[in-house]
């Protein structure tokens, strides 16, 4: 705001924003030392000071609230200004070097993974081998069933703090229409599976 109101737009417009100060109502109302003495001086003060619009003020606003004749609205072909591959891969830079910046929840995900996989593998050791009755494929469909809800859920808790963080990120973002939230959402899938993979990879 303190360009507008510089030397450079001055010279520009040609006009001196502090003569116009000077000779405006407010200037009177703010420096005019027998103001004080005028029967209404509470009223103005009040109106000045709680920045209450007079009529000039009104009628102003109302002018400039009203459209040109001929004029248009604005229109945009899309409400984003970028393609959808271009918001994923904006979301997905990011998200990548979001994960990367939280070791402590990458550590605690591996741990938690590697732990559960030795706690289910030490329970159904050998039962793999076993097919012969319907009750052991149940087991089996049983036991990766809790596996992986298992697993879903210390990673979901885990998360949480990332999370937090993000939302409020997010938030913002969205409401200036930098993205989505579907390219947002993909480039977080993918940006887990990239992580998983390059951790199991290492």
């Amino acid at each position: 705001m303190l360009d507008v109101r510089s030397s450079k737009v001055e010279a520009h417009l040609g006009v001196d924003f502090a003569e116009i100060y000077a000779n405006s109502e407010r200037y009177r109302y703010v420096f005019d030392p027998y103001l004080f003495f005028q029967p209404n001086f509470l009223m103005i003060w009040i109106r000045l000071n709680l920045n209450l619009p007079n009529r000039d003020n009104q009628e102003l606003i109302k002018m400039l609230s009203t459209p040109a004749p001929g004029s248009q609205d604005l229109y945009f072909k899309t409400k984003y200004s970028q393609s959808f591959f271009t918001q994923y891969k904006a979301c997905f830079w990011k998200q990548r070097l979001s994960y990367w910046r939280h070791p402590q929840y990458n550590v605690v995900r591996f741990f938690m993974t590697t732990v559960i996989g030795l706690i289910f593998g030490i329970i159904f050791w050998n039962k793999g081998q076993q097919t012969s009755r319907q009750q052991d494929l149940m087991n089996m469909l049983g036991a990766m069933y809790a596996a992986v809800m298992f697993l879903g859920g210390t990673n979901t808790s885990s998360v949480q703090a990332v999370v937090s963080v993000e939302r409020t990120v997010f938030y913002r973002e969205k409401a200036a229409g930098m993205y989505s939230p579907l390219p947002y959402a993909f480039a977080q899938l993918f940006t887990c599976v990239s992580v998983i993979t390059e951790g199991e990879a290492n």
